[in-house]
């Protein structure tokens, strides 16, 4: 966000620099062509002058003295001729027999005065022709013609460009400078707010936002604080609830457990049904709270992997597959379920071999469960770019569009699956313990019939 803010005001910034400096580069360029104009332009008036009296006295001893030594001291050329366009006086190497320099006698013996076009800039180089008749109105008497170099005036203009360029660079330091401090006062309140906001998202006891910047930053940092605390109240009195919850529900679910075990000899055969219902219900809440203790577990974990710094994990993902796949085999074999792993090259991925053995086992736990005897149950690693894919397929008979988006909800179970034993938090643990690594769980469905169940996890480093 710095970035953006920063990019856009210094935009402004520079089209305010553009927007001062161009004109003013071009009023300086402007102004000293015109100062050079005009002081070649009064030499070829003295000229004019001296020539209209070396005419009238047939005298131009004068004339050609002065002409000498303006082109000894300045090094500019001048022709001055008489009205038959004969040479009065020629120096600097200007020839009045030269094409351009006829063609500007003519103009100025028809009374033109010639000016040089353009407006000077600091590259400009060569020389410039001027011309002026001698004599006004009808009574021209001459021409005379100057070729100045426009060298020292382009030096000059060079010279004002760059104080003007270099000003033009010191006020552009200068707001970029502010619009960093700018964003910064802006920004930075912004950037401990998002730190907070995170840690509060990641489950973990959030950094309260210091205030800082505008007084809505201000405001919005100390309003933030009182929600999270607010927040982080009710979610440590939530998890305290099932953790104590399920901890102290152990020692009588223990003292249940012998009860009802010491009682078996006794039953008679009449309420043998209703013992064993008894002690289904009892493992079906045994393994409840287990799984609310592990989800417990996996969402405080996955909290710290989610604020840590560094996340170093790595295993080779196929490894890990193929190991638990050998693992959960004779159980398949036990259910009817053919289960198979699609052998590849190594996937490092992005977490511990425990915490994706743990996953693999609640994904090919389930199924194992779901797709049916006669089912088969495929489960392979491979990389997809910059990501590690670990997939269970089944072509049993999968869930329906409308129970994929609900496929990790917890306690969540398909209508034909409710005589299925689980407790329906194994999805949403692995979902959490994925999630801590920067990971995703995928569910689609399989073709023609299944489902489809994706791991998704960035690559981990090579040890």
């Amino acid at each position: 966000m710095r970035t953006r803010v920063l990019t856009v005001v210094l935009a402004f910034a520079v089209l305010a620099v553009a927007g001062f400096a161009v004109p003013l580069l071009a009023v300086t360029a402007a102004q000293r062509t015109q100062q050079l104009v005009a002081a070649r332009t009064a030499d070829l008036d003295r000229f004019a002058s001296l020539a209209e009296q070396a005419a009238e006295s047939d005298d131009t001893g004068a004339l050609t003295a002065e002409v000498l030594r303006y082109t000894e001291l300045y090094g500019e050329a001048v022709v001055v001729v008489d009205a038959r366009r004969a040479p009065v006086v020629q120096t600097g190497g200007l020839r009045a027999a030269d094409p351009a320099v006829a063609r500007l006698v003519d103009a100025a013996l028809r009374n033109q005065p010639v000016s040089p076009g353009g407006t000077l800039r600091p590259w400009s180089r060569g020389d410039r022709l001027l011309a002026r008749p001698v004599g006004t109105g009808t009574r021209v008497s001459g021409a005379v013609v100057l070729r100045s170099s426009v060298r020292a005036a382009a030096d000059d203009i060079a010279l004002r460009w760059a104080l003007v360029l270099a000003g033009a660079g010191l006020f552009a330091v200068a707001c970029v400078l502010l619009a960093r401090r700018a964003t910064q006062w802006v920004v930075r309140p912004l950037h401990r707010l998002d730190r907070a906001v995170g840690t509060l998202a990641a489950g973990l006891p959030p950094e309260h936002a210091r205030a800082g910047g505008p007084p809505e930053l201000r405001q919005l940092a100390n309003g933030f604080n009182r929600m999270a605390d607010a927040v982080t109240t009710a979610l440590e009195q939530q998890h305290r609830l099932v953790a104590d919850t399920s901890h102290q529900l152990r020692n009588p679910l223990a003292a249940l457990r012998l009860r009802i075990d010491s009682l078996q000899p006794h039953v008679r055969t009449s309420a043998t049904r209703t013992y064993s219902g008894v002690t289904a219900e009892l493992e079906r809440m045994e393994h409840l709270l287990d799984d609310l203790l592990t989800l417990a577990n996996a969402e405080h974990r996955a909290g710290e992997l989610a604020m840590a710094e560094t996340r170093e994990a790595s295993c080779d993902a196929a490894a890990v597959a193929a190991a638990q796949a050998g693992l959960w085999r004779p159980v398949a074999e036990q259910a009817g379920v053919r289960l198979e792993f699609v052998p590849g090259p190594a996937v490092r991925t992005a977490c511990t071999e425990g915490e994706l053995a743990q996953v693999a086992d609640i994904l090919l736990d389930n199924a194992i469960k779901y797709a049916g005897s006669g089912a088969r149950v495929e489960t392979r690693c491979f990389s997809d770019g910059p990501d590690a894919v670990f997939e269970v397929r089944d072509d049993g008979p999968g869930l329906a569009t409308g129970e994929l988006p609900r496929a990790g909800t917890r306690f969540w179970r398909a209508e034909r699956h409710r005589d299925v034993r689980g407790s329906g938090l194994g999805l949403a643990i692995a979902e959490r313990l994925v999630a801590g690594r920067g990971g995703r769980v995928e569910f689609a469905a399989a073709a023609p019939h299944g489902l489809r169940v994706r791991v998704v996890l960035p690559h981990g480093p090579t040890p």
